[in-house]
């Protein structure tokens, strides 16, 4: 009886080891997550108010002062470009595209690649390049920047952990962040958990779900302590419906999928024709004729080319002044053209939701919509023209839904994403995103082939 007793007793000493020990590895894998998560929020929030008191700012000038604009919009362009240019060249742009280039590279040999993409420099650059933007009256949108920033948060205190604590893949560690990221950024931990799934991921979710359900919690509960647990937008009635909406839903998602596509499709064109620009004073020149452009469009015809555009979607969702001008789609969509191709930062995530309302409020118009109807088809061209730029239809859909929280037109909202992502094809079979994702590579390519023949030289 004594050995056996003996025996049991050291079973369960040993059991009682390795659960202790497996506890402790999940503990102190969890940890890094959790102070990521939280950096990520208070940078959001700090980056959300100041992009919001900056374009303020922009409207502040419009509405006392409009002919300033066209010395600070020039003058904020070529600031904001520089400032990318000389400091740090990846941080320009979306940085959704930089994140999905770092998850391919998250391996031992391409880390020092991965540098240019994510770090604590990136996220300087990039709240400041934005900032001046915006300030400048830039049509670009805030949520691209916080995924780049959140995905350099992630990473930064990955590579800080010590060599004795448990290694944590680093490409999870991006994802994770880039989803925490747009979680707060848009108050939507849904649509972060759907845009790591559908945009990011190439491995199954269960092996980081844990992580990634945990970081987006911690994220977006610190944000809405900090901002109030708001929406994005608001609560724009979609109540008695007609019957015959869904068929003005597919009309409207045809049109705005394609003028989505259409725009990625001209980004990635005026991209290709400025890489091909030989000196500097070129882009210089180019940054600055985009700036005057849209100056002179807001001096002299309409300031809706300026900004992100949210004043646009509140406006058609809230207000009696419910229908868009025939041409206030062409501003929304010249706006973010002219500005994300100077090569600053700043995103389209934004704009592109505001071109979509516009395009929505003015066919609404047309035909004559009741207000419900309209706010709906304003909604669906939202969600089409977002999912014609990234092609990512349930990220789109699930992104417009948590910011009106109006789930009675889920199935309007889906059915809108899947209609634009289809039409999209006829434009580009690849999305704007993975379009510039091998841009960045490429470049990152260039630059490491240089050094080694600097080196043999």
């Amino acid at each position: 009886m004594n050995i056996v007793s003996r025996t049991r007793n050291r079973i369960k000493k040993v059991f009682e080891r390795i659960g202790n020990e497996q506890l402790k590895n999940n503990v102190l894998s969890a940890i890094p997550f959790w102070i990521a998560s939280l950096c990520t929020a208070l940078l959001a929030v700090l980056y959300t108010k100041l992009f919001v008191f900056a374009e303020q700012g922009t409207h502040f000038i419009v509405s006392n002062h409009k002919w300033l604009l066209f010395i600070i919009t020039p003058l904020c362009f070529i600031i904001a470009w520089w400032v990318v240019v000389k400091y740090a060249p990846f941080s320009r742009g979306s940085g959704i595209p930089q994140v999905m280039a770092s998850v391919e590279l998250a391996n031992p040999r391409d880390d020092w690649k991965v540098n240019k993409f994510l770090s604590l420099r990136i996220i300087v650059v990039k709240i400041l390049s934005s900032l001046i933007m915006i300030l400048g009256g830039g049509a670009i949108g805030r949520e691209g920047p916080t995924i780049q920033i959140a995905g350099s948060v992630f990473r930064q205190i990955n590579q800080w952990l010590p060599a004795w604590w448990p290694k944590i893949s680093k490409r999870n560690m991006i994802m994770t962040g880039a989803a925490a990221g747009l979680a707060a950024a848009f108050n939507t931990p849904l649509g972060g958990i759907v845009f790591a799934v559908e945009e990011l991921t190439k491995t199954h979710i269960n092996y980081f779900k844990t992580a990634l359900f945990t970081a987006i919690i911690i994220a977006g509960l610190i944000a809405q302590a900090l901002l109030g647990p708001y929406l994005y937008l608001g609560y724009p009635s979609v109540s008695n419906l007609s019957s015959y909406i869904f068929f003005v839903v597919i009309g409207v998602a045809l049109v705005a999928g394609l003028l989505g596509s259409g725009m990625s499709k001209l980004i990635l064109v005026l991209l290709q024709w400025k890489s091909k620009f030989r000196f500097r004073y070129q882009n210089f020149f180019y940054v600055l004729g985009c700036a005057l452009i849209i100056v002179s469009v807001a001096f002299f015809f309409d300031a809706k080319i300026l900004g992100s555009g949210k004043d646009v979607m509140t406006q058609t969702l809230f207000t009696a002044d419910k229908y868009s001008d025939w041409y206030v789609p062409g501003l929304r969509i010249i706006g973010p053209l002219l500005s994300f191709t100077t090569g600053a930062a700043g995103g389209v995530f934004a704009p592109s939701l505001s071109a979509g309302a516009s395009v929505g409020s003015m066919i609404a118009g047309w035909l004559n919509l009741s207000d419900t109807n309209a706010n709906l088809i304003i909604l669906a061209g939202m969600v089409s023209f977002l999912t014609g730029v990234t092609r990512t239809p349930f990220t789109s859909a699930i992104l417009v839904l948590e910011m009106t929280d109006r789930h009675s037109v889920i199935l309007h909202l889906m059915l809108a994403a899947l209609v634009s992502n289809l039409i999209s094809l006829l434009i580009d079979r690849h999305s704007f995103y993975d379009r510039l994702k091998i841009q960045y590579l490429q470049e990152v390519k260039h630059e490491s082939k240089k050094t080694v023949d600097t080196i043999k030289g």
